[in-house]
């Protein structure tokens, strides 16, 4: 009699799904890599390269009708342009460098923006964003620093004598509200004053003063000794032979307003070697006659002073501040190029209230013949670096990575665009000679040059040009490029993602008459990512969610829901990660049960699977077998986890990118988590950590060190300890350890995530430990649970066990494969009734 036997179920029934699960865990952990690392993993992008054209003529550009309509006749309409005056060379006065202030820090002006522009270029030096909260407090202040603020100064040395020179005092800020403890002298330092001493300290230089300002914090006093000159010149400040007065302020310091565009070497820690500085949204001409800027130039031969031109200035006040810059130039500096003059305008006008700036733009033709005329406008540059080591800003492109600052447009044929940092840091190392990436060139349709928004976009925040109210796109524009405002080679490794760049957009060249202005009215939005402000201006497509984008506008919208009732996002992500476990209960009971099961089986999966040790096929046979006969799916345990990934996914991103986060605390008056958009910044550890680990974007872990992901990460070593089953094979073993190396591994990678997230996982650990343990106490006894000489459920198959010592793979055999009848002898058999 040969005994019928059920194949043993091989360990491969089990090291699948545990593949399977590794496999999870390792795509998991890969993804989370890549998302704070992918700036590592950017091919670059091919673009077909256009060049710029050299030289355009009128009659064969796309255009001529737009060009004429942009062409301002102005005084020709009369028939007099000829009478016009022409300018006097003798009376053009000398212009002195100035910097101009639109906008306040005032909370009672109702300012949002505080903007200094500097009359060098007739450009944009500074944007501060000075909006207020319903406490008074600055609603976009810069997280990144906790020391006192006391203005933008724009400070220099001093010619003559020790001390840092005031070249602006913005309106608002603590240095224009300082308290003159001088008689009979008013408030507010001044423009020319050089601070000679804070707190008694003796002030050398700029650096000095910044210094000084490095220990303190928003609320402290801080006494200015003020050497004033009579003249109010700072040309005069230290010199001994003018006639100077000393004067004592004392200025209570507040929180830094963020510096949305600046100087690179204003950027403080977040300064990066490489950077150029370089003033935002300068102008110069790009055509004038046959004359244009050459492909891969800046500048027209003979006109390169232009772009660094000293305008004049006049400042208008009303319902919105308005500064007019004018540059007239004379036939004289026009020699080599054309005889006749020009005069360029330009203005920025700024309303209370607001984070747009009306510009307009207007190149006159002041001689006596019609001539061709285009102008080169570049785009702002300089914009914050917030956050850049840190931030996992996402790109809308498949295999591409976004850096820090981007270059970001829309036209009619293209559609939303975000062109990398990165790829023009590249282009710049491989072409030095022609760097610039094209955006839509000369001879492209108008759908190519109708331009809706062009701009430069960072994490949380945007500034772009926008066309005039009711004005679909831009017409005006014949080619447009991406530029690269910072020295390629010099940019060290591993700070690439913050290379500053920017971008222009060249008119199209009109054919101008006597007395006429060829114009462009445009806006600047410089301000937040919040959907409500830049939907309007189809700016919405630059707030960038990635995978799962729906599954996270859904849960910022609960999130901010919450936060509305409880006044607080971190408590508001604690009730989120509940609510969405909750939900997930059913889904994650399952996954608990399965893997309890398969705790149970492990020791007796063994025995069956070490029969099979060198018959791989008879392995899978047997396992295909078992499976079908107790019903035991080894994909019910990986499903659940697949149905999370996008919830997680939502809620990382909906965490990541919700500016709303930025800035908001984990408790009242915690100042080491007061940004739940970044890591929790628990203690500065830069100065005495080597750069290999804390470096800014060259260190693994950062200038901080962060409290929250060590937590997160000592509760997922908690969670295997108590759940993983014991080793019962060298295999086992293996992937155990494969999975704590991981989890460490995790930890680095999580180092710099922000705050939000640590308190999601928190959150979610803790509700898992605790389900884990719920679920294993309540588990019914007949799915799985053996009991010695008791009944074993399993599926479809009873068995009765017959010994405390009988396996449960010895009774699923004989459940399976009963022993046939012995034979009984033909005497002993009962007849059947009836019969003899």
């Amino acid at each position: 009699m040969r005994l019928l036997t059920i194949p043993p179920l091989p360990r491969t029934a089990f090291s699948v799904e545990r593949r399977l699960l590794l496999w999870f865990v390792t795509s998991t952990a890969f993804l989370l890599i890549y998302m704070a690392l992918n700036v590592m993993f950017v091919p670059p992008q091919p673009k077909p390269v256009k060049p710029i054209a050299p030289e355009a003529q009128v009659g064969e550009l796309p255009g001529a009708a737009e060009a004429n309509a942009l062409v301002d006749k102005g005084a020709a309409d009369d028939g007099n342009a000829k009478d016009l005056p022409a300018i006097d060379e003798e009376a053009v006065p000398k212009v002195k460098p100035a910097l101009i202030t639109l906008g306040s820090m005032d909370p009672e002006s109702g300012y949002f923006l505080l903007i200094t522009l500097n009359n060098r270029g007739g450009a944009v030096e500074r944007i501060e964003m000075t909006q207020r909260k319903e406490n008074g407090g600055l609603k976009y202040r810069r997280v990144d620093t906790i020391s006192g603020y006391l203005g933008y100064l724009a400070a220099e040395t001093s010619a003559q004598s020790d001390g840092s020179v005031v070249r602006v005092v913005g309106p608002g800020t603590p240095a224009a509200l300082a308290k003159s403890e001088t008689p009979g002298v008013p408030n507010g330092l001044a423009i020319g004053d050089l601070v000679t001493a804070v707190n008694s300290q003796a002030i050398a230089g700029p650096e000095q003063l910044e210094a000084a300002l490095e220990g303190t914090k928003p609320g402290d006093l801080l006494t200015l000794e003020i050497r004033r000159s009579a003249a109010g010149d700072a040309s005069n400040a230290g010199d001994s032979d003018a006639k100077t007065t000393d004067l004592k302020f004392v200025a209570t310091l507040t929180e830094h307003p963020l510096d949305l565009v600046r100087l690179a070497s204003t950027g403080g820690a977040d300064e990066v070697v490489g950077n150029i500085d370089r003033l935002a949204c300068r102008i110069t001409l790009s055509q004038v006659g046959n004359k244009s800027i050459p492909t891969g130039g800046t500048s027209i031969e003979g006109l390169q002073w232009i772009i660094d031109a000293l305008y004049q200035h006049e400042v208008a006040e009303g319902e919105s501040q308005k500064a007019t810059f004018t540059l007239p130039i004379t036939s004289k500096q026009m020699e080599g190029t054309i005889a006749s003059p020009l005069t360029i305008t330009r203005s920025f006008s700024l309303a209370p209230g607001s984070y747009l700036v009306d510009m307009d733009i207007a190149v006159r033709n002041t001689g006596d013949d019609a001539q061709k005329l285009a102008y080169r406008l570049y785009g702002p540059n300089g914009l914050t670096l917030e956050g850049w080591w840190y931030s996992t800003k996402i790109s809308p492109n498949w295999l591409g990575g976004a850096a820090a600052r981007d270059v970001i447009y829309k036209t009619a044929r293209e559609g939303h665009t975000l062109m990398s940092g990165y790829d023009l840091l590249k282009k710049a190392k491989k072409q030095p000679e022609d760097p610039n990436d094209v955006i839509f060139a000369v001879d492209e349709d108008d759908a190519a040059r109708s331009v809706q928004y062009i701009g430069i976009d960072a994490q949380y925040f945007n500034v772009a040009y926008v066309p005039p109210a009711d004005v679909p796109a831009f017409k005006g524009f014949r080619q447009a490029a991406a530029t690269l405002v910072a020295d390629a080679n010099a940019i060290p490794t591993h700070q690439e993602r913050a290379a500053d760049v920017s971008f222009f957009v060249d008119s199209i060249v009109a054919e101008v008459p006597p007395g006429a202005s060829l114009k462009q009215p445009l806006r600047l939005f410089a301000g937040p990512k919040v959907p409500e402000l830049v939907e309007p201006f189809g700016l919405d497509a630059a707030i960038e969610y990635g995978w799962f984008g729906s599954v996270s506008k859904i849960l910022g919208w609960v999130l901010h829901s919450l936060n509305t009732v409880v006044g607080n996002y971190a408590i508001a992500i604690i009730l989120l990660t509940v609510l969405v476990r909750g939900l997930l209960f059913p889904v994650s009971r399952k996954a608990a049960i399965h893997a309890q099961r398969m705790q149970e089986l492990a020791p007796e999966l063994k025995k069956i699977n070490d029969k099979f040790k060198d018959d791989m096929e008879g392995k899978l046979r047997a396992q295909r077998e078992f499976q079908k006969k107790v019903g035991f799916n080894p994909l019910a345990g990986c499903l659940p986890a697949f149905l999370q990934l996008p919830i997680f996914m939502g809620l990382y991103r909906c965490l990541s990118v919700d500016i709303e986060l930025r800035q908001a605390t984990l408790a009242p008056g915690v100042q080491w988590a007061s940004n739940l958009a970044g890591p929790d910044m628990l203690y500065y550890w830069g100065d005495w950590v080597m750069e290999y680990f804390s470096g800014r974007g060259t260190g693994w872990l950062g200038p901080y060190f962060n409290i929250l992901p060590i937590l997160v990460v000592i509760l997922f070593f908690v969670q295997q300890k108590m759940f993983m089953p014991p080793p019962t094979d060298e295999q086992q073993e293996m992937t155990q350890k494969v999975m704590s190396v991981m989890t460490f591994m995790m930890a680095l990678f999580f180092f710099r995530v922000p705050a939000g997230l640590c308190i999601y996982f928190i959150t979610s650990s803790l509700w898992g430990i605790v389900e884990r343990i719920v679920v294993k106490k309540t588990i019914p006894k007949s799915k799985g649970l053996v009991m010695a000489g008791g009944d074993v459920v399993e599926g479809n198959v009873t068995a009765r066990a017959t010994s405390e010592k009988e396996s449960f793979a010895d009774r699923i055999r004989k459940q399976l494969n009963p022993e046939p009848p012995k034979a009984i002898p033909l005497a002993k058999r009962k007849k059947p009734p009836g019969k003899k």
